[in-house]
This record gives structure tokens, C-alpha cells and sequence, in this order.
């Protein structure tokens, strides 16, 4: 992918495109056993077959796509989303909708990973994730208002699913091509770093995910079974909390890096297990409708956090990928398990259980924001790993570093490392770049990689 990142509609065209089926998941679920006869378990397997697929096309491209460019591995996504998705809505039969919900997830997973890559190469991949996010929300909260006056069955879902993806083709025309052979030797490609802290994020996300698209996959049902609402009032309830969510992601957007990403992540996962347990024990309007509400508007804003973090772990997008592919596992056994939960334990119970797994994985995933940030989050910072703000530098040598740090305000710029091996060639370095070319009152500054 070119080291010049273009416009950034075209990567949130594709991020919606592959984000936009986990998000119908719990109308998709509700409307395979309303009208195929499934159980609420069996349906949640379908999804969870959907979001498993589109989990092993994150890890089948994680690492990869700068290899391919972004263009192609899109409208293959794209493509496969439209066919797979497209069969889904014709298919009468449960194996002919298995087989089209499979090679649609493979397209959704395709194209989130293409979206993934891209974000984690832009200077503020925390503000295109919420763009990307916020596009998401609104397009799926449209289709939570329509489809249950349209009916159509389990067909609906699918072929706005399918239309969708066909929409954003056009866009993939504004996406980098594969790289050339001198691109690919560029010395940047190395080992994968803060492997750690990226473990400990994905499986973090695997479990908070998880957790979340356990109480998504069987809302619908908690309005309809225990609630006892119809499936329009439970879309008008669903609509207003997506828009609830866009507003979320805006005041994260605006927010950016002025709490870092720890506060957000960790204040914000507590908020979200109250309101999952509020949500799972609702006997009203009013109690489903606030935990429904709540929990749209903060789980959007930790996920934007969470995407960055990640991506601001390596600039080549491969922890975004992993992370993101990762979560879409958690994301995949949600369904499943959210309904054996329900059905085994009830909805109030499943809701504790739940709760209380989102408040254990709040700990480490907010020690990993705490412990690296990758990218300076401070506008305007430009900081070595390990070391402290070249601003700070710049204070201490006498204006040395004048002009290469940039004022407060102004956009985060990269900051190259040179691996240097030998203590001796930095010593040298030092002395001759001083105005005497030895003196020792050196105007430059030369740091080594920690890796």
C-alpha cells in the first residue's frame, strides 16, 4: 500500500460494507427462526457460522494485504459479500442459506481486513474508525427502521446486505494497487511488534466481543419473548439506539486523544456491562429501551478506541487485522452463546454472566492502552519509544531541533528509526554533526531502536 494514504471515504465505504452484517445480526437471527423453522440456538450457529467466516479472512490476509494493495482484495470481498449474501436471499432451504451466509461472511471478513490495513496506515486512525464506524451505525439503523414494515422473511437482511456491497464497488476504484518489487524490499517490513501487548488486545477483544454480540444476537428476542413487544416497536427501539450510537461516535471523533485511550476504554467497558445487564433483565419498554440505548451509545466508542489502539500498534495494519479478526471470533460464538445462555439459564441470568466477563477483560485491555499508545495520541508530540518527547529535546538543546517539531495543533507526523548497531557509529554521528563538527555541543539528535 502506497506510503501516501489518499482520501478516506473509500476505506469507510468498504468498512461499512464489511461491518454492516455483524450489525443486522440480531434481525438476521430473529428472522432465520421466525421463518426457517430454526431454534433461537440453531439460528445463532448460522450466525456465528457467518461471523467465523469472516474471521478466518481477517487471518488468512493479516500481513498480507499491503503485498496484494487494497484494490483487488476489496472486490473480492465485495464480490464474494454480493454472491454470497444474494444466495442467501434466494435460497429456500437452511444448507443452501448456510452455504450463501459462509461465502458472504468470507467477503465481509475479506473487505473488513482491506478496511483495516488502510485505517492503520493514516495518520489519525482513531478519527477514520469512527467515521467508519458512525457510517455504519447510520446505514444500519435505516435498515432496522424499513425492513420490519417490508417483510420479505429472512430474505430482507440478506439482499440489503448483498445491495450494499454492490453500492461500495465503485468506491474500491480509489484504492492502492499491489506494490512493486521495490516497495516490498522496503526495510520497514520487519517482525511483528509490541507482540505482547497485541496478544494480550486480541484476546481481550476476542472475549469483550464475545460478550457483547452474545446480548446483540438474541436482543431482538429479549423484546419480543420476555419484553413482549412487537418486532416493528423492537426495530424503532433498535433505530433509535444506532442513532444514540452515531452520536457516541461523534463525541469520540470530537473527544479524540484529549483522555488518551485508557480513560475511554476502561470507563466505557463499566458502562457497557451495567447496561448489558440492564438490557437482559428488562420487563418493559422503558427499562429495554434505556439499557438498549445506553449500551449502542458507549460500545461503539470503546470499539473506535479499541481499533485504534490496535492499529496504532504497527503502521502496516497486520495487529489491526489480527485484532480485528479476533474480535470478529468473539463476535462469531456470540450468537451461539447468548442463546444456549438464554435458554439454559434465562435472559437476567445470561445477563450477570455476561456482565461480569466484560468487567474481567475491562483490566488488561485498559493496561495495554496504558502501556503503549503506539502513535503519540497528543497532537503535535513526536515521541521515540522509550524515551521522552522531542519536544522536550528541543526545549533542552537550545532551539537545536527548531522547525522539526511541529507546532502544537498541527497533524502527528512519523517519526523514522534508524537501527543502528554499533555504539561507536553513534558516537561519531554525534560528534561531527556539532557547529565545530567535534565540540560535543551537538544540535542533532540520534536515538536506537529498543527492538
Amino acid at each position: 500500500m502506497s506510503s501516501r494514504p489518499g482520501a478516506a471515504w473509500p476505506l469507510v465505504a468498504v468498512f461499512t460494507a464489511g461491518y454492516l452484517a455483524s450489525y443486522l445480526l440480531p434481525t438476521i437471527v430473529g428472522r432465520l427462526s421466525a421463518h426457517l423453522g430454526l431454534s433461537p440456538a440453531q439460528a445463532g450457529l448460522v450466525g456465528s457460522a457467518l461471523l467465523l467466516s469472516s474471521a478466518g479472512a481477517g487471518f488468512s490476509l493479516a500481513g498480507r494485504v499491503e503485498r496484494y494493495g487494497a484494490r483487488t482484495p476489496a472486490r473480492v470481498g465485495l464480490v464474494l459479500a454480493a454472491i454470497g449474501y444474494g444466495w442467501a436471499a434466494l435460497a429456500g432451504s437452511v444448507p443452501l442459506v448456510v452455504l450463501g451466509v459462509v461465502v458472504g461472511g468470507f467477503g465481509s471478513g475479506t473487505a473488513t481486513a482491506v478496511a483495516a490495513a488502510g485505517i492503520a496506515a493514516r495518520r489519525d486512525p482513531h478519527r477514520t474508525s469512527s467515521l467508519g464506524l458512525l457510517t455504519v451505525s447510520a446505514t444500519a439503523g435505516v435498515l432496522y427502521l424499513t425492513i420490519p414494515h417490508l417483510g420479505g422473511g429472512h430474505r430482507l437482511p440478506f439482499a440489503a446486505i448483498a445491495l450494499v456491497a454492490l453500492l461500495v464497488w465503485p468506491a474500491t476504484a480509489r484504492l492502492g494497487g499491489a506494490t512493486t518489487a521495490e516497495e516490498t524490499a522496503s526495510p520497514i517490513i520487519g517482525r511483528l511488534p509490541h507482540r505482547r501487548s497485541g496478544l494480550v488486545l486480541a484476546g481481550g477483544m476476542l472475549v469483550w466481543s464475545m460478550a457483547q454480540n452474545a446480548l446483540w444476537g438474541v436482543s431482538s428476542r429479549i423484546g419480543v419473548v420476555q419484553v413482549g413487544l412487537s418486532e416493528v416497536t423492537v426495530g424503532a427501539v433498535f433505530a433509535a439506539a444506532l442513532g444514540a450510537g452515531l452520536l457516541g461516535v461523534m463525541g469520540a471523533g470530537l473527544l479524540g486523544a484529549r483522555l488518551g485511550r485508557a480513560v475511554p476504554i476502561g470507563v466505557g467497558t463499566v458502562v457497557i456491562a451495567a447496561s448489558i445487564v440492564l438490557s437482559s433483565s428488562a420487563r418493559d419498554l422503558g427499562s429495554f429501551a434505556t439499557g438498549e440505548i445506553m449500551w449502542n451509545t458507549v460500545y461503539p466508542v470503546v470499539l473506535s478506541y479499541l481499533i485504534g489502539l490496535a492499529a496504532s500498534l504497527d503502521v502496516r495494519g497486520r495487529w489491526a487485522v489480527l485484532a480485528g479478526s479476533a474480535s470478529s471470533v468473539g463476535v462469531a460464538c456470540g450468537p451461539l452463546l447468548g442463546s444456549v445462555l438464554s435458554e439454559e439459564a434465562g435472559y437476567p441470568a445470561m445477563g450477570l454472566i455476561l456482565g461480569a466477563a466484560t468487567l474481567l477483560v475491562a483490566a488488561p485491555v485498559t493496561a495495554v492502552a496504558l502501556h503503549t499508545g503506539g502513535r503519540p495520541l497528543v497532537p503535535g508530540s513526536v515521541r521515540r519509544r522509550g524515551g521522552a518527547p522531542a519536544a522536550l529535546l528541543a526545549a533542552t538543546t537550545g532551539g537545536g531541533l527548531s522547525g522539526a517539531v511541529p507546532k502544537l495543533g498541527s497533524p502527528e507526523q512519523a517519526v523514522t528509526e534508524l537501527r543502528v548497531r554499533r555504539r561507536r557509529l553513534v558516537r561519531s554521528a554525534i560528534r561531527t554533526a556539532g557547529p565545530d563538527g567535534g565540540s560535543g555541543q551537538s544540535n542533532a539528535y540520534a536515538s536506537t531502536s529498543d527492538r
